[in-house]
């Protein structure tokens, strides 16, 4: 499997971008899927989380509210819609998955088998 994100870039607070993380193969009723991101100098963070169901997502305090995660089964494709970005919200953006499990934490890194490259997200204030 691999993973590929796309639509990160420069972009002044308050302002939106649509991140994408388009798969090579699979389909996502087998799959859970996350986004996290790294600023410079800090630990990867977790973002979003997204049951293999499609029911039910996982968002850190940090971005709930402004950000939304969502799927396109037809194209294979994963959405990060960012509204009212901040400086903070600065860093490199993965997206993750892992095949469906029982038992799942999303916010855990260990929980994901497949990462992508990343995309950048700088917010200027």
């Amino acid at each position: 499997v691999q993973l590929v994100e796309s639509g990160g870039g420069p972009v002044q607070a308050g302002g939106s971008l649509r991140l994408s993380c388009a798969a090579s193969e699979w389909t996502f009723n087998n799959y859970n899927m996350g986004w996290f991101r790294q600023a410079p100098g800090k630990e990867r963070e977790f973002v979003v989380g997204l049951w293999y169901t499609g029911s039910r997502t996982y968002y850190s305090d940090s971005v709930k509210g402004r950000f939304t995660i969502s799927r396109d089964n037809a194209e294979n494709t994963v959405y990060l819609q960012m509204n009212s970005l901040k400086p903070e919200d600065t860093a490199v953006y993965y997206c993750a998955t892992k095949r469906r499990q029982s038992v799942w934490t999303p916010a855990l890194s260990d929980a994901y088998d497949y990462w992508g490259q990343g995309t950048q997200v700088t917010v200027s204030s």
